[in-house]
């Protein structure tokens, strides 16, 4: 093994994820620099054993002890790489926290993250998850990403339009899964506050607070209370958060719907798409606020289960699984989970 790397053993994981699941992992490795990035991928341990990235663990379900290594990013640094009219570029280490980050570019004057202040996690996840919230998306900042490649140990830099992105999704989640470490990522950002507010709930909180015009600390703060109305605080009751993507479907598909179902929530997507609410699904079959064993549903947000005390990740898919066989049963849409077992 490479000297200054630690690989830890037998690594307990319980305050490591968000939902507060009591796992241990086999191996347990902390990055605190891209030398320790370079370290890891020359020792040849994540090439002869399964291993999992784990940043924030706010979207990670532990169905058992995890029988193999746990990459644990925890390097930080954000700096401003260039500025010209208009836009800045701003790199950020893949161990900085999300929220934090957004409101560092808030004091710094660059904008565009507002909506997606209070996302829990890391910014090494913001790529492969393609995290979004109130009308915008990782992928509509991200420059591009910094990456290791575990095969190879060979660095480069992967733009944007290479990431295959698309609704909680991108290529690290699908064919290039498990192939890179991620330790960096560039983001491109307005000096120009421009607010969205299309999101309805969003616009409806700030005029309840009396706000025509937001700057962008108001409306980052706002969206953090939206947030915080209808999300438990992970320290107080452990969950994934939002643990269904909201399902797309047809537009036809939508329409009938809509027929038997007047006040369905829809979101048309394109010209041939709808995106529903799956809180709404969820809570029009009866599961909002119903426990089953040691889990649950929220009683404020029908999109988020929650730990009831010492839950299992067994009690958390069964569950899941319950709510979405219920749910394609009335509806004929099928949920996917937002958050993964592992």
């Amino acid at each position: 093994m490479n000297p200054g790397l630690e690989i830890r053993t037998d690594y307990p994981l319980l305050t490591l994820n968000t939902f507060g699941i009591n796992a241990v992992a086999s191996r347990f490795v902390s990055l605190a620099s891209s030398d320790d990035f370079k370290k890891l991928i020359e020792s040849g341990l994540l090439r002869r054993e399964p291993f999992f990235v784990l940043g924030g663990g706010s979207n990670v379900v532990f169905c058992g002890d995890y029988k193999g290594v746990i990459v644990h990013p925890v390097n930080k640094g954000i700096r401003l790489l260039s500025k010209s009219t208009g836009c800045v570029y701003v790199e950020a280490e893949a161990g900085e926290v999300w929220s934090d980050f957004v409101d560092y570019c808030i004091d710094n004057q660059w904008f565009g993250l507002e909506n997606l202040a209070g996302i829990p996690g890391c910014v090494g996840a913001s790529p492969v998850q393609n995290v979004g919230a109130y009308g915008k998306e990782a992928k509509d900042f991200i420059d591009r990403v910094h990456l290791f490649d575990i095969q190879t140990g060979v660095q480069l830099w992967m733009d944007a339009s290479q990431c295959g992105f698309g609704y909680r999704w991108s290529v690290f989640k699908g064919e290039m899964k498990n192939r890179f470490l991620i330790d960096k990522v560039v983001f491109r950002l307005s000096t120009e506050f421009c607010p969205d507010l299309q999101y309805k709930a969003l616009s409806s909180a700030l005029s309840e607070r009396g706000i025509d015009s937001p700057t962008a600390r108001q409306l980052a703060d706002t969206v953090k209370q939206v947030r915080d109305s209808k999300l438990p605080d992970p320290k107080k009751i452990g969950s994934a958060g939002s643990f269904f993507k909201n399902p797309v479907v047809s537009r036809a598909k939508a329409e009938s719907l809509l027929e038997d179902n007047p006040d369905m929530v829809v979101f048309p997507v394109g010209d041939a798409e709808c995106k529903l609410a799956a809180g709404w699904l969820i809570e029009q079959c009866g599961w909002k606020g119903r426990t089953i064993g040691n889990v649950g549903v929220y009683e404020k947000q029908a999109l988020v289960l929650v730990n009831r005390g010492g839950c299992s990740g067994a009690e958390v898919k069964a569950l899941s699984d319950a709510i979405i066989n219920d749910v394609e049963s009335r509806y004929g849409v099928r949920l996917e989970c937002e958050a993964i077992f592992v």
